[in-house]
């Protein structure tokens, strides 16, 4: 999936911590509906994510690989896809390859990206079905980075359904390498300079992050605290909720025979009333 290259502006996370707490993390409020929550408690072997490629980017899609709830509730970029780095003809790219990456057990999904003797690095990208094609919401996960390598990163993000009803549009968080500390950015509808907020705080340790999309309105929260809001080119046509890990964009090329692994123990996602 690609994604632009805009000037960051860098705000300063100290400068923009209020002790605000995210809203109650289940059921419903006055302004979220929760419409969907993963805790992982169905195993699925490392393998299974396959056979993607059907109705792609659309609530219909599916790995044939997967049964039951799984394949109803998950979906994975197929196999071969470019990660954003082969799109942008990087020295050390990716292609999406779930079967090889991706697997379920201990109530976790694991993400673990790896590159061969050669060739490119093994990325994952899985989407939550039920929060596909849809405007506004508000989206939580559970995740730890569990091994570190140079060359990897993740960009959890919010991507348009269709392009060209938001030209530019783009909500990532949380984003960045592993070698980094987490970001969150907003891409303003139409162009412009991105918003970016540094959360200060590294991928090593259990994290809890927040995407809130309401109208006119983006706020990040990363452990029950608010680290940043926009209100500059909010997007406003239906997105889909995109957990996007991929070979760095930095500068950093994964070395031979390395890997990263992600762990996540739970997603939920609601709806804006």
């Amino acid at each position: 999936m690609a994604r632009r290259v805009l000037t960051i502006a860098l705000l300063v996370a100290g400068l923009f911590v209020w002790s605000i707490t995210a809203p109650p993390a289940d059921g419903a409020t006055p302004t979220w509906r929760l419409r969907f929550a993963d805790a992982f408690n169905t195993p699925v072997a490392k393998g299974r994510f396959t056979d993607c490629d059907h109705y792609v980017d659309t609530s219909k899609a599916h790995c044939g690989g997967l049964t039951g709830a799984t394949r109803a509730n998950w979906w994975a970029y197929p196999k071969g896809w470019p990660d954003t780095a082969t799109q942008r003809s990087y020295p050390v790219g990716g292609v999406y390859d779930p079967a090889s990456t991706v697997w379920i057990s201990g109530g976790q999904m694991h993400i673990r990206m790896w590159r061969g003797a050669s060739g490119p690095v093994h990325s994952a990208a899985v989407v939550p079905k039920k929060l596909m094609n849809q405007r506004y919401g508000r989206y939580e996960e559970r995740f730890r980075v569990s091994k570190v390598a140079t060359g990897y990163k993740s960009a959890h993000l919010l991507w348009p359904v269709v392009d060209a009803t938001c030209p530019e549009c783009e909500i990532d968080y949380p984003e960045l390498e592993y070698t980094e500390t987490i970001h969150a950015f907003t891409h303003p509808k139409g162009g412009g300079q991105q918003d970016a907020f540094d959360t200060n705080r590294s991928w090593t340790s259990w994290r809890t992050s927040v995407i809130e999309w309401s109208p006119g309105l983006v706020r990040y929260y990363l452990d029950g605290r608010l680290v940043g809001r926009s209100t500059r080119g909010i997007p406003d046509k239906p997105m889909s909720w995109i957990i996007q890990n991929e070979a760095a964009l930095n500068g950093d090329r994964a070395a031979p025979n390395s890997s990263a692994q992600m762990d996540i123990a739970y997603v939920k996602g609601w709806t804006w009333n």
